[in-house]
Protein backbone atom coordinates (compact mmCIF):
# COMPACT_ATOMS: atom_id res chain seq x y z
CA UNK A 1 0.00 0.00 0.00
CA UNK A 2 1.05 2.93 -0.60
CA UNK A 3 1.77 6.27 1.71
CA UNK A 4 -1.02 8.41 0.31
CA UNK A 5 -3.22 5.47 0.91
CA UNK A 6 -2.29 4.74 4.45
CA UNK A 7 -2.91 8.75 4.88
CA UNK A 8 -5.85 8.82 2.78
CA UNK A 9 -7.25 5.49 5.03
CA UNK A 10 -6.43 7.41 8.54
CA UNK A 11 -8.05 10.36 7.13
CA UNK A 12 -10.96 8.93 6.82
CA UNK A 13 -10.94 7.05 10.01
CA UNK A 14 -10.20 10.66 11.67
CA UNK A 15 -13.51 12.14 9.99
CA UNK A 16 -15.48 9.29 11.12
CA UNK A 17 -14.86 10.03 14.93
CA UNK A 18 -15.13 13.55 14.60
CA UNK A 19 -18.82 13.49 15.63
CA UNK A 20 -18.28 11.76 19.24
CA UNK A 21 -15.36 13.96 19.93
CA UNK A 22 -16.39 16.05 23.55
CA UNK A 23 -14.45 19.29 22.96
CA UNK A 24 -11.68 20.70 25.46
CA UNK A 25 -12.57 23.84 27.91
CA UNK A 26 -11.39 27.52 26.52
CA UNK A 27 -9.54 25.17 22.82
CA UNK A 28 -7.18 26.88 20.67
CA UNK A 29 -8.96 28.59 17.71
CA UNK A 30 -6.47 26.34 15.73
CA UNK A 31 -6.89 23.43 16.99
CA UNK A 32 -10.87 22.78 17.39
CA UNK A 33 -10.26 19.01 18.06
CA UNK A 34 -8.39 19.15 20.85
CA UNK A 35 -10.27 16.33 22.27
CA UNK A 36 -9.73 13.68 19.31
CA UNK A 37 -6.50 15.00 18.36
CA UNK A 38 -5.18 14.13 21.91
CA UNK A 39 -6.32 10.51 21.92
CA UNK A 40 -4.99 9.82 18.62
CA UNK A 41 -1.51 11.49 19.88
CA UNK A 42 -1.46 9.12 22.38
CA UNK A 43 -1.77 6.29 20.14
CA UNK A 44 0.69 7.25 18.22
CA UNK A 45 2.90 7.75 20.94
CA UNK A 46 2.44 4.43 22.26
CA UNK A 47 2.61 3.15 18.37
CA UNK A 48 6.05 4.91 17.99
CA UNK A 49 7.51 3.39 21.79
CA UNK A 50 6.75 0.18 20.75
CA UNK A 51 7.51 -0.31 17.21
CA UNK A 52 9.21 3.14 15.32
CA UNK A 53 11.36 4.51 17.99
CA UNK A 54 13.02 0.23 18.51
CA UNK A 55 13.80 0.58 14.82
CA UNK A 56 14.91 3.64 14.70
CA UNK A 57 17.16 3.29 17.82
CA UNK A 58 18.39 -0.11 16.21
CA UNK A 59 18.73 1.85 13.17
CA UNK A 60 20.96 4.49 14.54
CA UNK A 61 23.24 1.89 16.47
CA UNK A 62 23.64 -0.28 13.60
CA UNK A 63 25.01 1.88 10.46
CA UNK A 64 28.21 3.85 10.99
CA UNK A 65 27.49 7.65 11.26
CA UNK A 66 28.85 8.24 7.33
CA UNK A 67 26.16 5.84 6.41
CA UNK A 68 23.24 7.17 8.27
CA UNK A 69 24.57 10.24 6.83
CA UNK A 70 24.28 9.50 3.09
CA UNK A 71 21.37 7.48 3.33
CA UNK A 72 19.82 11.13 4.77
CA UNK A 73 21.57 13.33 2.21
CA UNK A 74 20.16 11.06 -0.60
CA UNK A 75 16.55 11.66 0.26
CA UNK A 76 17.03 15.15 1.07
CA UNK A 77 18.59 15.23 -2.65
CA UNK A 78 15.31 14.19 -3.76
CA UNK A 79 13.13 16.57 -1.39
CA UNK A 80 15.34 19.51 -3.36
CA UNK A 81 13.76 18.45 -6.64
CA UNK A 82 10.37 19.04 -5.39
CA UNK A 83 11.16 21.79 -3.50
CA UNK A 84 12.46 23.74 -6.91
CA UNK A 85 9.17 22.88 -8.74
CA UNK A 86 7.57 24.99 -5.50
CA UNK A 87 9.73 27.54 -4.97
CA UNK A 88 8.94 28.30 -8.82
CA UNK A 89 5.29 28.20 -8.40
CA UNK A 90 5.49 30.73 -5.42
CA UNK A 91 8.14 32.82 -7.57
CA UNK A 92 10.54 32.80 -5.03
CA UNK A 93 13.74 33.17 -7.44
CA UNK A 94 16.65 33.18 -4.84
CA UNK A 95 15.11 30.07 -3.35
CA UNK A 96 14.24 28.31 -6.78
CA UNK A 97 17.84 29.04 -8.19
CA UNK A 98 19.51 27.36 -4.78
CA UNK A 99 17.17 24.10 -4.81
CA UNK A 100 17.99 23.54 -8.68
CA UNK A 101 21.67 24.89 -7.96
CA UNK A 102 21.39 21.88 -5.46
CA UNK A 103 20.19 19.04 -7.20
CA UNK A 104 22.92 19.83 -9.99
CA UNK A 105 25.81 20.09 -7.61
CA UNK A 106 24.96 16.91 -5.04
CA UNK A 107 23.63 14.79 -8.14
CA UNK A 108 26.79 15.21 -9.66
CA UNK A 109 29.64 15.89 -7.51
CA UNK A 110 27.92 14.78 -4.62
CA UNK A 111 27.44 11.20 -6.27
CA UNK A 112 23.90 10.94 -6.72
CA UNK A 113 23.15 12.81 -3.82
CA UNK A 114 25.21 11.04 -1.35
CA UNK A 115 27.48 13.73 -0.48
CA UNK A 116 26.00 17.35 0.84
CA UNK A 117 28.50 19.33 -1.68
CA UNK A 118 25.99 22.35 -1.85
CA UNK A 119 26.12 22.95 1.63
CA UNK A 120 29.96 22.72 1.51
CA UNK A 121 29.50 25.67 -0.91
CA UNK A 122 26.94 27.42 0.82
CA UNK A 123 24.00 26.54 -1.18
CA UNK A 124 21.30 27.15 1.54
CA UNK A 125 18.02 24.66 1.60
CA UNK A 126 14.58 25.82 0.58
CA UNK A 127 12.49 23.36 1.56
CA UNK A 128 9.19 23.40 -0.07
CA UNK A 129 5.86 21.20 -1.13
CA UNK A 130 2.65 22.27 -2.52
CA UNK A 131 0.87 22.71 0.87
CA UNK A 132 3.56 25.76 1.38
CA UNK A 133 2.50 26.52 -2.32
CA UNK A 134 -1.16 26.80 -1.19
CA UNK A 135 -0.32 28.68 1.76
CA UNK A 136 1.66 31.17 -0.17
CA UNK A 137 -0.77 32.03 -2.61
CA UNK A 138 -3.73 32.84 0.33
CA UNK A 139 -5.38 29.32 0.76
CA UNK A 140 -5.67 29.08 4.49
CA UNK A 141 -3.98 26.02 6.68
CA UNK A 142 -7.40 24.92 8.26
CA UNK A 143 -7.77 23.24 11.56
CA UNK A 144 -4.81 21.25 12.88
CA UNK A 145 -5.19 17.17 13.00
CA UNK A 146 -3.46 14.39 14.21
CA UNK A 147 -3.90 11.32 12.01
CA UNK A 148 -3.77 7.58 13.77
CA UNK A 149 0.29 6.58 12.99
CA UNK A 150 0.99 9.76 10.92
CA UNK A 151 1.18 12.96 13.03
CA UNK A 152 0.31 16.13 12.92
CA UNK A 153 -1.45 17.95 9.61
CA UNK A 154 -3.54 20.83 8.75
CA UNK A 155 -6.46 20.00 6.55
CA UNK A 156 -4.76 22.23 4.04
CA UNK A 157 -1.55 20.05 3.85
CA UNK A 158 -4.21 17.05 3.41
CA UNK A 159 -5.33 19.02 0.14
CA UNK A 160 -2.27 19.05 -1.23
CA UNK A 161 -0.87 15.37 -0.26
CA UNK A 162 -2.50 13.90 -3.80
CA UNK A 163 0.15 16.88 -5.57
CA UNK A 164 2.71 16.32 -3.35
CA UNK A 165 2.42 12.31 -3.52
CA UNK A 166 3.15 13.00 -7.39
CA UNK A 167 5.93 14.91 -6.82
CA UNK A 168 8.09 12.95 -4.28
CA UNK A 169 10.34 10.82 -6.85
CA UNK A 170 10.56 8.01 -4.51
CA UNK A 171 6.86 7.13 -5.29
CA UNK A 172 7.87 7.58 -8.97
CA UNK A 173 9.78 4.19 -8.68
CA UNK A 174 8.38 1.33 -10.50
CA UNK A 175 9.08 -1.46 -8.91
CA UNK A 176 6.51 -1.98 -5.99
CA UNK A 177 8.65 -3.57 -4.03
CA UNK A 178 11.90 -1.16 -4.33
CA UNK A 179 9.22 2.05 -3.95
CA UNK A 180 8.00 0.61 -0.34
CA UNK A 181 12.12 -0.45 0.45
CA UNK A 182 12.77 2.93 0.11
CA UNK A 183 9.74 4.69 1.77
CA UNK A 184 10.48 2.70 4.99
CA UNK A 185 13.49 3.72 5.13
CA UNK A 186 13.36 7.42 4.53
CA UNK A 187 10.89 6.82 7.32
CA UNK A 188 13.28 5.14 9.89
CA UNK A 189 15.90 7.57 8.55
CA UNK A 190 13.95 10.45 9.27
CA UNK A 191 12.64 9.10 12.89
CA UNK A 192 16.02 8.40 13.57
CA UNK A 193 17.51 11.95 13.51
CA UNK A 194 14.73 13.10 16.10
CA UNK A 195 16.67 10.32 18.77
CA UNK A 196 19.08 13.01 20.06
CA UNK A 197 16.43 16.10 20.38
CA UNK A 198 13.27 14.38 21.98
CA UNK A 199 14.82 13.97 25.02
CA UNK A 200 14.74 17.89 25.57
CA UNK A 201 11.53 17.84 24.20
CA UNK A 202 10.11 15.54 27.35
CA UNK A 203 12.07 17.30 29.70
CA UNK A 204 11.62 21.14 28.81
CA UNK A 205 7.65 20.49 28.05
CA UNK A 206 4.80 20.61 30.78
CA UNK A 207 2.34 19.26 27.97
CA UNK A 208 4.11 17.84 25.29
CA UNK A 209 0.74 17.89 22.53
CA UNK A 210 0.61 21.20 23.05
CA UNK A 211 4.93 21.87 22.24
CA UNK A 212 4.77 19.67 19.52
CA UNK A 213 1.44 21.54 17.90
CA UNK A 214 2.75 24.96 18.70
CA UNK A 215 6.25 24.20 17.21
CA UNK A 216 4.65 22.20 14.46
CA UNK A 217 2.21 25.12 13.18
CA UNK A 218 5.15 27.52 14.05
CA UNK A 219 7.10 26.10 11.86
CA UNK A 220 4.24 25.51 9.07
CA UNK A 221 4.43 29.59 9.39
CA UNK A 222 7.95 29.98 8.61
CA UNK A 223 7.97 27.94 5.91
CA UNK A 224 4.80 29.60 4.36
CA UNK A 225 6.15 33.40 4.49
CA UNK A 226 9.39 32.37 3.75
CA UNK A 227 11.21 32.58 7.02
CA UNK A 228 9.36 35.69 7.76
CA UNK A 229 5.95 34.99 9.26
CA UNK A 230 3.67 38.36 10.07
CA UNK A 231 3.65 39.32 13.73
CA UNK A 232 -0.37 38.34 13.93
CA UNK A 233 -2.07 34.81 12.89
CA UNK A 234 -3.88 35.31 9.63
CA UNK A 235 -7.82 35.48 9.95
CA UNK A 236 -9.18 31.97 8.75
CA UNK A 237 -12.11 33.03 6.70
Amino acid sequence: MTRLSLRWLALLALFATLQGCATVASPDPRDPWESMNRSVFGFNDAVDRAVIKPVAVAYKQTLPSWTRTGINNFFANLDDVWSAVNNALTLRRQAFGDSVGRVMVNTTIGLGGLFDVASDLNIERHPANFNITFGHWGVGAGPYVVLPLLGPFTLREVAALPVDRQGNLVNQVADEGTRTGLTVVDLVDTRSTFLDSEGVVNGAALDRYSFIRDSYLQRQRYLVYDGNPPDEEPQEP
